[in-house]
């Protein structure tokens, strides 16, 4: 069925019949909510694994296993109907059927972490794809599909990235692509759900509060959770994941604000870890997940890829400071080390937001300095540590901007002359909308002449990357969708840029260099 969420919600205000259109409308029972959630086309797993179940951070002999125990996903934990402590057993198969089964287990679900399940599976093969499930309550979920990473030598790697997913803006069709698609893992890079509401401030401050505790915020996770095609992705593929800001609330520094808004920050976190595949403690430590959990990490996927996870809102200062910092001391350092350390693979950043320099005009100011271009000393920093450690073969991924952008990193973004370091892919969203046609039309050209190293820029339309991986070549495939408003829209490749091993720089692949796009490099 074809329809558009944000053509219905607004039919639904001018008709004054909102708080049954919008599920997180104020003063909605959790059933009422549920109803408004599938009239825009949501929908949940069997109770009590509404929903669904994911895995993630795949390593060499384990990965995570999540679930969350919700049979009313509107409800509030003390409203579920649960014991305190539910008993929720796991099992792990070499087939999907899971007769061959390889480990298993049982876990307590806590109310205090909203019944949520993380399960962290050891002793399995390297390289290969496993089965899951779970019980709990008389009832089993759906089974999903999970990979570990290999060891030892590779010959190619396949994965997709994600970004901004935007519910009231569209269907994820996106996501019921990547479902399907042949992938090793997938990287979400941030903007996973929004605090707002569905159109304008005015109708989030009457109808919509915005989410200030856990329960506002497993609420929020809840209606994301009812679009089926995200659970068929979470239950296909291992997913590494970064945030942004709106996890939390837009343009957020990590270390700004006072108890209110450190208050609101921690009710944000533990929702968001409730809700997510995610392995607790950080690199090298034994940390506990909460109240901060740990987002950055260096994992590999045998000798052909180290990927960096970083986190570029938790520890940042306020931006357009002469010694601002977006990663904060310890992160930096242990990105330094990292680079430092480096095996001889491709270098893959998971990165929320833009990295690379992006003025609005020629000789004009910085386009949004919630970005790197906020931090400018401290990304010349890092870079120009990236270019004197000799590091080759580098390749940033990036969410946030809602269009698709293609990036030789340099040092210094200035100076024409300075090296080619690497290369970065920002992402089409989701979901999320984007700057209007005529808007991309009339600044394409301007944000080109304007930043010497912008090679690419699309933003008309809305889907996600996948990366093909070999010793020799790194491929960016971006794949868009034809209509937010269809959940089964089809898929086509856009366009396809190469970068060759040990070369620094991208090339747009031949056979697609004819597609659309508003700004192209020749």
């Amino acid at each position: 069925m074809t329809f558009n969420r944000r053509d219905l919600l607004k039919g639904a205000a001018a008709a004054g019949a909102l708080n049954l259109a919008w599920p997180l409308s104020a003063g909605l029972s959790p059933a009422q909510a549920r109803e408004a959630a599938e009239a825009l086309g949501a929908d949940y797993d069997p109770a009590p694994f509404t929903l669904g179940v994911a895995s993630g951070d795949p390593q060499p002999t384990g990965v995570v296993l999540w679930t969350r125990l919700a049979p009313e996903p509107f409800a509030d934990v003390s409203e579920q109907g649960l014991p305190e402590v539910v008993e929720v057993t796991w099992v792990v198969a070499e087939d999907p059927g899971l007769s061959r089964v390889v480990a298993r287990g049982a876990f307590p679900a806590s109310a205090t972490l909203g019944h949520s399940v993380h399960v962290p599976v050891q002793g399995l093969t390297p390289g290969r794809a496993y089965w899951y499930a779970f019980t709990a309550l008389g009832a089993t979920s759906r089974t999903g599909r999970t990979r570990t990473a290999p060891a030892g030598p590779v010959p190619s790697v396949r994965f997709a990235s994600a970004n901004c997913q935007h519910f009231a803006s569209g269907h994820y069709a996106a996501h019921r692509a990547i479902a399907r698609e042949n992938l090793d893992f997938v990287v979400h890079l941030g903007d996973y759900i929004y605090e707002g509401g569905p159109t304008g401030s005015a109708l989030r401050d009457h109808n919509t509060p915005d989410p200030r505790t856990v329960a506002d915020y497993r609420t929020r996770h809840a209606l994301y959770k009812g679009d089926r095609s995200l659970r068929e992705a979470h239950a296909a593929h291992p997913w590494f994941l970064t945030w942004d800001d709106h996890e939390v609330v837009n343009d957020y520094s990590g270390t700004g604000g006072g108890a209110p808004f450190l208050q609101r920050r921690a009710a944000a976190y533990q929702a968001w870890y409730e809700h997510m595949p995610h392995r607790d403690g950080g690199p090298g430590a034994h940390a506990a997940a909460l109240p901060d959990p740990v987002i950055h990490r260096r994992r590999t996927w045998g000798d052909l890829v180290e990927l960096t996870v970083l986190d570029l809102r938790s520890y940042r200062s306020a931006q357009n400071l002469p010694d601002g910092t977006i990663l904060g001391a310890e992160q930096k350092a242990w990105l330094k080390d990292t680079v430092d350390r480096a095996p001889d693979a491709w270098h893959v950043w998971a990165n929320s937001i833009m990295l690379s320099q992006l003025r609005g005009r020629p000789g004009g100011s910085y386009m949004f300095t919630d970005q790197w271009d906020g931090f400018l000393a401290e990304r010349k920093e890092v870079l120009t540590h990236v270019h004197d450690s000799g590091l080759e073969d580098l390749v940033v991924i990036t969410g946030d901007w809602h269009s698709a952008f293609v990036d030789d990193i340099r040092p210094d973004f200035d100076d024409t002359s300075s090296p080619v370091i690497g290369t970065e892919f920002t992402a089409h969203s989701v979901s999320s909308s984007a700057y209007s046609a005529d808007w991309n039309a009339a600044n394409g050209p301007l944000m080109g002449r304007a930043n010497p190293h912008l090679r690419y820029f699309e933003g008309n339309r809305y889907g996600y990357d996948v990366y093909e991986v070999t010793p020799e070549r790194f491929s960016t495939h971006m794949r868009v969708i034809a209509d937010r408003r269809d959940p089964a829209s089809p898929v086509t490749t856009l366009t396809t840029f190469h970068v060759d091993r040990g070369r620094a720089g991208s090339y747009e692949d031949p056979a697609t260099k004819g597609s659309p796009a508003q700004w192209r490099r020749e």
